[in-house]
């Protein structure tokens, strides 16, 4: 349907008007007239107040919509998804557009079935020719905005073509000046040409204020720039605001030492999409020759702070070195063991000297009361920990706490039968940093040697339980083994009377939901991958249930049935 509808021609009058509607309507009310959008190059807008990603895309398409008004051959119908219509009238009354009436759910209906709509915010632009440009409108709006205009395949193409070749033949100011700046701000809202940073060494500091404010990282980032600056390196910061709060980030920004784009400036979004970027804090270097040296550096700063300037790939390789060599060197004692905080604490605060650790199996658990997924694992690892006890007692626990205030912290440790690092001890951080902690809960296991095992354990635990025990890479040989022993003898394949449409597969699953008996499994399941479907081997192989099948499917036939069963050609059933 949606290749058919790319393909033809579409008449405007036939397809947006109905038997007794010649015309679309503003929100204010008035209403224009199907036919005067001949000519133009018209976006079809499907989408609803109840859709998330529909309310953060909006504004983008308004300003979009806005910047190309003055061009009168562009126009936006909104096709609504809404459930009633004081919902539509709400959203509507936050466009600019057009749209179909909301009273008019036939079109809309018609319009979505046309289309194939199977999900909002989706955009079809239609040329002035009647034929759609594209129906990716949504995407190309958020890679290109106004400069996607008019949105045609062969223009989307040109434009690609320029970023490569701008990549190709990067400068700084390429990447920071545009057709209507040539500049950067101060705090003090002067203005610093871009020129004048040539040559120097920039790290593009991409912030937004509600995930970043006055961090940890924005600390870090100021001590080192603050150094840098001290010594009279040739470096240079430069903020790349993401946030939509112009008043709440000047306020902010006033106190920073270093340059930025203004807040709001269509070049944040462009180095957004220039640079791929994927997670905050990042701090893209570019180097004196206006060349990436580096797509984010932010976990080296935290970890070695001013040490890892100018960072290039060399000094990238004398910091590898030097994290190689403390990593053959790591103890129990260097990693836990900070100036007079050499202990751990059990129940009631009571002190538990490091010493008395090392030489056993330690898992770090880094996690927190207000975090789901962590309550959710802490019953799984205390199973676990009860397990391995019982067979080797040089074993312990340390919970790394992420929780916001001790009550918090001391009820979620009351229910853990380990020990822990106090609450606010300044070891966390070093720790994260050390294991590079970016989500809980965490499992870290340290050998008897102190040194790390896996940074996966948690995965181990979830799968293995107490099985998993010691960690090591030689005990998941060994489970495997026995995961394969487990399997001798079983078939293949087989059919099933709970599944007759396809064979089911003896196939290793890290965890199912056995649809035969809705309890959960482990390993081994017999399943059939084209519909999802696991049974557990002790499902599958009822021998009442199930016929084995080869290679290739067996054949029955009504004269080969056994007197008391009923065979359809796939599966033989108990009469």
């Amino acid at each position: 349907m949606a290749e058919e509808a790319n393909g033809r021609v579409h008449d405007l009058n036939t397809m947006l008007s109905s038997s007794d509607r010649d015309f679309l309507i503003r929100n204010n009310g008035q209403q224009v007239k199907v036919e005067s959008l001949k000519g133009k190059k018209v976006g079809l807008y499907f989408s609803a107040s109840w859709c998330g990603p529909c309310r953060r895309f909006t504004p983008k398409l308004v300003e979009v919509y806005n910047e190309l008004l003055p061009k009168d051959d562009f126009e936006i119908v909104f096709v609504s998804a809404d459930e009633d219509d004081e919902s539509f009238a709400a959203y509507f009354s936050k466009m600019p557009w057009l749209a179909i009436p909301f009273s008019d759910s036939e079109t809309r209906d018609r319009l979505d079935e046309l289309f194939s709509v199977r999900g909002i915010p989706h955009l079809v632009i239609i040329g002035e020719n009647g034929k759609v440009s594209t129906d990716d409108g949504v995407e190309v709006v958020q890679e290109c905005g106004a400069e996607g205009y008019p949105f045609s395949p062969e223009w989307i193409k040109e434009i690609k073509e320029q970023e490569e070749v701008a990549r190709r033949n990067q400068t700084l100011k390429t990447i920071l000046v545009s057709r209507s700046r040539d500049y950067v701000v101060a705090s003090d809202g002067k203005k610093v040409s871009v020129a004048e940073l040539e040559g120097k060494t920039v790290g593009l500091y991409f912030f937004l204020s509600t995930v970043g404010g006055r961090n940890a990282f924005t600390s870090k980032l100021l001590e080192l720039y603050e150094k840098l600056k001290a010594k009279g390196e040739n470096f240079e910061i430069v903020m790349i605001p993401l946030d939509d709060d112009e008043e709440s980030y000047k306020l902010w920004f006033k106190n920073m030492p270093w340059l930025s784009l203004p807040v709001k400036d269509k070049g944040c979004e462009k180095l957004v999409r220039y640079f791929e970027l994927f997670t905050l804090p990042t701090v893209v270097i570019i180097g004196p020759d206006g060349k990436t040296l580096h797509s984010n550096v932010a976990e080296a700063i935290e970890e070695h702070g001013v040490q890892a300037y100018p960072f290039t790939p060399e000094k990238f390789a004398e910091l590898e070195a030097i994290e190689k060599a403390k990593r053959e060197a790591q103890t129990l004692e260097s990693i836990l063991v900070s100036g007079d905080h050499n202990f751990v604490i059990g129940k009631d605060g009571v002190k538990v000297p490091v010493s008395d650790l090392v030489g056993k199996t330690i898992l770090l658990y880094f996690s927190a009361h207000w975090c789901p997924p962590c309550r959710a694992f802490l019953p799984k690892l205390i199973e676990a920990y009860h397990g391995i006890k019982a067979k080797n007692d040089a074993f312990e626990v340390v919970f790394i706490s992420s929780d916001r205030d001790q009550n918090s912290f001391d009820e979620f440790f009351s229910k853990m039968p380990w020990l822990a690092l106090p609450f606010g001890d300044g070891r966390k951080e070093s720790l994260s940093r050390v294991f590079k902690v970016l989500g809980i809960p965490m499992l870290v296991a340290i050998g008897p040697t102190g040194k790390t095992v896996t940074t996966e354990a948690r995965d181990l635990i979830t799968y293995h339980g107490a099985d998993a025990y010691p960690f090591t890479e030689e005990r998941l040989k060994e489970i495997e083994e026995e995961y394969d022993e487990m399997a001798k003898g079983w078939p293949e394949k087989v059919k099933h009377a709970l599944h007759d449409e396809h064979d089911l597969v003896l196939t290793k699953r890290q965890s199912f939901v056995c649809d035969g008996c809705d309890e959960g499994g482990q390993v081994w399941s017999f399943y059939c991958g084209e519909c999802d479907y696991d049974l557990h081997p002790k499902c599958a192989l009822e021998e009442d249930m199930m016929e084995i099948t080869g290679d290739a499917e067996t054949e029955v036939s009504n004269k080969d049935q056994k007197e008391g069963w009923i065979c359809d050609g796939d599966v033989c059933y108990k009469a």
